[in-house]
């Protein structure tokens, strides 16, 4: 991977970054990647005044927690992880660093902007940048509760972070639209994509074409864009989850999978 380019973003995304993350620094990477690179990520270093890397007890993982996972929750200054999606952000680096991916260059651009766009959001919101951080020593709870294998559970705590998220993010998607209408028809568009796997998602888990933890990816990222979801997951979209957080999840775990074992 061979550096990062300072990016102009238009005048429309602009006015987002000003308004929500104003101190924050936009890059393109100059190639695809789930974590940056160490070689890489010192580069980074070079364009901002400072880096705080973030560090996590061990104790808050399972003794089988994918070693990526191990990875990011230890001392080394990582950047990104599997399933992040095009655009990232991080505040481990003082300006925050806002960083679209290589494919970026393929993405539409409409779509592209709101990518932009959510995650100046997330950067003024006070959200963690990764599950772990929200879930804490919970997670071996979440573990605990689930008979999935350790990258399984990883997707699962991924996805139900997602929602947690989408439940704070999705407030201003809604009010943008007479203030900002470009980037809040973006935001529906890229919901009605999802509405035709919601309709059958619960089938589908049911006959086994779809697992649980992928269906659950879908249901999740459907919050962001104020869905209706379907049984169980129409119990993630709560003000309930939105104050209990973690806890919350790890029961609502439990319960779904105490139902589908029986």
């Amino acid at each position: 991977m061979a550096g990062f380019e300072r990016r102009d973003l238009p005048d429309h995304v602009e006015a987002v970054r000003e308004a929500y993350a104003p101190e924050s620094l936009v890059l393109d990477a100059a190639a695809d990647f789930e974590t940056i690179p160490p070689e890489a990520a010192e580069e980074l270093g070079l364009l901002v005044d400072a880096l705080d890397p973030v560090a996590y007890p061990p104790e808050w993982l399972p003794e089988d927690a994918p070693a990526q996972l191990r990875r990011y929750a230890g001392s080394d200054f990582t950047i990104g992880m599997p399933g992040d999606g095009t655009v990232v952000w991080t505040r481990q680096t003082a300006p925050p660093t806002v960083i679209a991916k290589k494919r970026a260059e393929g993405t539409p651009d409409d779509f592209l902007a709101f990518l932009f766009a959510e995650a100046f959001v997330e950067v003024s919101l006070d959200v963690p940048e990764h599950f772990l951080g929200f879930f804490e020593a919970s997670y071996r709870d979440l573990d605990a509760a689930t008979p999935l294998g350790p990258n399984e559970t990883y997707q699962l705590a991924a996805a139900l972070f997602d929602a947690w998220v989408g439940l704070r993010v999705r407030e201003e998607f809604r009010s943008w639209e007479e203030s900002r209408p470009q980037l809040h028809a973006a935001w529906v568009d890229a919901g009605d994509r999802l509405v035709d796997r919601l309709e059958h998602l619960s089938s589908e888990v049911a006959t086994g074409s779809l697992s649980f933890t992928a269906a659950t990816e879908y249901a999740c990222a459907a919050v962001k864009h104020d869905l209706d979801l379907p049984a169980p997951f129409s119990a993630l979209d709560t003000a309930a989850y939105r104050e209990h957080g973690a806890d919350y999840a790890v029961r609502w775990a439990e319960k779904t999978f105490e139902k589908l074992a029986e």
